[in-house]
């Protein structure tokens, strides 16, 4: 049964190394599982889109491996990704247009509560990490 799951990822990972992770791992089946899902970045859970962030939690699984990396990639392609461009500034330091995040900026819907709020009155399962 195809179902509609909203991610919404708000915490600092800095904090729960190991629950963002887990997050990042249930977004991605999710997805596996053929569900649609759309995901919302805010706050300090936009530093899930800096790629040498995204190359800690690598490190974190084993040395050499990228299994965070394949399950963003996973993500970034077939999830509708949302993020508070506000947010990207505030958390990472960079503007739009700059080019460093793991997606094109034309690949994120930019929003901020509003969007929040669409996707999850809209959503039949909300996973908030």
């Amino acid at each position: 049964m195809n179902r509609k799951y909203f991610v919404k990822f708000v915490s600092e990972p800095k904090n729960d190394v190991m629950k963002t992770i887990v997050g990042i791992a249930c977004t991605a089946k999710a997805i596996d599982d053929g569900h649609d899902v759309a995901v919302f970045f805010a706050a300090a859970g936009t530093r899930l889109l800096d790629p040498s962030y995204i190359s800690q939690l690598n490190e974190e699984m084993g040395q050499g491996s990228n299994m965070v990396s394949q399950m963003m990639a996973s993500i970034a392609e077939n999830a509708t990704l949302y993020c508070s461009f506000a947010s990207v500034k505030a958390t990472l330091g960079v503007n739009e247009g700059d080019g460093a995040l793991i997606v094109e900026d034309e690949d994120i819907k930019w929003s901020g509560p509003p969007g929040v709020i669409e996707l999850s009155s809209g959503s039949e399962v909300q996973l908030v990490y």
